[in-house]
């Protein structure tokens, strides 16, 4: 029996990459990054200019269809979109049997699943199975969302309101009053920040799922799995316990100093592609200061500037700056978000970018299968069971 040395490749090995890193794996005209300017465009179009001036549905149009739609195609999109808000009583039911203490996103991921079942969409090349499996997919996860945060607390959940738009009808889901005007916009615009972000965790298992022409309810569900990790999606809940552990601004230097020392990772700081402060939280924190204006300062806030400034001095040199998960925990607190509920929103918004890079990805479809590198034995002899020892 021979082995071979872990760190050691055969000659016929490709180069290998942990995660993949740096390696092109599609082609697309979705979204693009600039890390060094922190830039990020929507299909050309500025992240900061569809913030300011667009709205989700307008964007979710634009990623999954190519262009910003005109008058009539708008008015049809967003009439589809409200005539399918609602879901099936089964599905409710579904989560009804779901314990109280889980996740929302496990119960996201299972209702999602369960979707695809209500709705067959096996012929994912047809045009009209593409269009109906992108507005329910958009239309339906606020409110399964929404329900799933009332029942476990004992409510009937609320059914949509076809008079609100896409963010206001989400926070009615929630409360079953009106959503200030200003907290609906903020809202809006946060799903516009997280609807898409190239080549990311979650797109590219969506990806590898959909190459093997599975339906759109089966690709999201399996997106929606790889965005519940700390490392992804969950983040910005995990920014939030940091800044409660930390307490005050006085304490973060010394929080840095620990976390530094014990070469910990600081939640929130730092991005595999910006090397400057990601556009999005540059956006994500004026919008605070804008609800902060409106409903008083969050002592959390202050925390977070506290740790930016020392992290800026100390690790700005490395390209380590606050990501789009430092302030956005933040934002969803001060609307009234319940924390665990933060990543399940993240998802409402990617939604988008997962089904525009579902359509990409069938319009010319070449199956994942990538390779590995072995680093086992060969040649064993099999031993019979009393041969084998403890």
């Amino acid at each position: 029996m021979t082995e071979r040395p872990s760190n050691v490749s055969s000659p016929a090995d490709p180069p290998f990459s942990p995660g993949l890193a740096g390696i092109p794996v599609a082609r697309s005209k979705i979204s693009y990054l600039d890390g060094q300017k922190g830039l990020l465009e929507y299909r050309g179009l500025r992240i900061d200019v569809l913030a300011q001036r667009s709205t989700f549905v307008e964007t979710a149009y634009l990623l999954i269809f190519g262009e910003l739609p005109g008058e009539a195609a708008l008015n049809r999109f967003t009439a589809d979109l409200i005539a399918h808000r609602q879901i099936k009583f089964r599905i409710t039911d579904l989560m009804k049997c779901l314990p109280e203490g889980g996740h929302p996103m496990d119960a996201l991921q299972a209702a999602v699943a369960a979707l695809g079942m209500f709705y067959p969409a096996k012929h994912v090349k047809g045009r009209d199975v593409q269009y109906s499996s992108v507005v329910r997919l958009l239309a339906k996860l606020p409110t399964i969302v929404a329900a799933y945060a009332r029942m476990r607390r004992g409510d009937n959940p609320i059914p949509p309101q076809d008079d609100l738009d896409h963010a206001a009808n989400f926070l009615y889901m929630l409360t079953g009053k009106p959503p200030d005007p200003l907290t609906a916009r903020v809202l809006d615009v946060c799903l516009i920040l997280h609807a898409e972000h190239t080549m990311n965790a979650s797109t590219f298992s969506g990806l590898v799922t959909a190459s093997t022409l599975a339906d759109a309810y089966t690709v999201v569900s399996s997106a929606i799995g790889t965005l519940m990790g700390p490392l992804h999606g969950g983040a910005n809940e995990e920014v939030l316990l940091m800044l409660r552990e930390i307490g005050s601004p006085e304490k973060a230097r010394a929080y840095l100093d620990r976390q530094l020392a014990a070469g910990e990772k600081i939640m929130g700081l730092g991005h595999r592609e910006y090397k400057v402060k990601d556009p999005r939280a540059v956006i994500l924190q004026s919008l605070a200061k804008e609800l902060f204006a409106r409903f008083g300062k969050s002592p959390l806030y202050e925390v977070a500037e506290a740790i930016e400034r020392e992290a800026v001095t100390r690790l700005a040199a490395k390209g380590v700056y606050p990501n789009v998960d430092f302030y956005s925990g933040i934002v969803y607190q001060k609307m009234g978000l319940e924390p665990d509920f933060f990543t399940p929103v993240f998802a409402m918004a990617r939604v988008a970018g997962w089904l525009a890079h579902w359509v990409e990805q069938i319009q010319d479809n070449h199956i994942f299968r990538p390779t590995e590198i072995y680093e086992g034995v060969h040649g064993r002899d099999y031993l019979p069971l009393g041969q084998r020892g403890a």
